[in-house]
């Protein structure tokens, strides 16, 4: 199976995924008694929101690897990645402020995971305005220290709701929690959490494809 093929295979799965769990979204889970129709928004905004963590994950290890060994492979995968995620960092806050209009009577709150979500966003969009300032070659080893420093904010979001008092929900997939998911929404969630990381395995794949694309052809305009 050559490249063009996978890549398209993986397009019809995360299509058809896509399909299945928008249906399992509007059609077969239940509504949340408190939170009413806005709760189906958290089967967008949570996978969204793990994207975003693996792929800021992902520059974190190629930018350590392009330090330690130059290579331009590990360069364009962290500059591709970080692309990929800051687009799903900007859907996650996107839909949690569709969610919170309903639910707090605003769509920002200044609370401690909004906050430290707009400021992983702002860190990693920097890092991908920055890329666009030069050439890999000039721009890529400073990169790869945005990169990794920007990831100290990842543990900082995620934990936010536990280590400071805010408004947001904590996690609900708890086995000590009395709060967790009714099984429908709960299958429903890992779904669209498998679907969304396809999602991004596509995208990444694309980018760096394109991202070869761009340095060929900067190889041979001779720059």
């Amino acid at each position: 199976m050559n490249i063009d093929t996978g890549v398209r295979n993986l397009a019809v799965l995360v299509a058809i995924g896509m399909l299945a769990g928008l249906a399992a979204i509007f059609f077969w889970v239940p509504t949340d008694d408190f939170q009413g129709v806005a709760q189906r928004l958290f089967y967008i905004h949570v996978p969204s929101a793990w994207v975003a963590y693996l792929a800021f994950a992902v520059v974190l290890v190629g930018s350590i690897a392009h330090l330690k060994t130059g290579s331009r492979r590990w360069d364009l995968l962290a500059d591709s990645s970080a692309e990929v995620g800051v687009v799903f960092t900007g859907i996650t806050l996107v839909t949690g402020m569709m969610w919170g209009r309903p639910v707090w009577g605003a769509y920002w709150q200044w609370e401690p995971r909004l906050t430290s979500t707009f400021v992983l966003f702002v860190v990693y969009l920097g890092y991908v305005v920055f890329r666009r300032m030069g050439d890999p070659g000039r721009t890529g080893r400073i990169a790869a220290v945005i990169g990794i420093v920007g990831f100290v904010n990842v543990p900082l979001v995620h934990f936010s709701v536990r280590w400071w008092r805010g408004l947001h929900p904590s996690g609900v997939v708890n086995p000590a929690s009395e709060a967790n998911l009714p099984w429908q929404m709960l299958v429903t969630m890992l779904f669209m959490l498998g679907v969304f990381t396809l999602l991004y395995a596509l995208f990444l794949t694309l980018r760096v494809r394109l991202g070869r694309l761009e340095d060929r052809l900067l190889l041979l305009e001779g720059r």
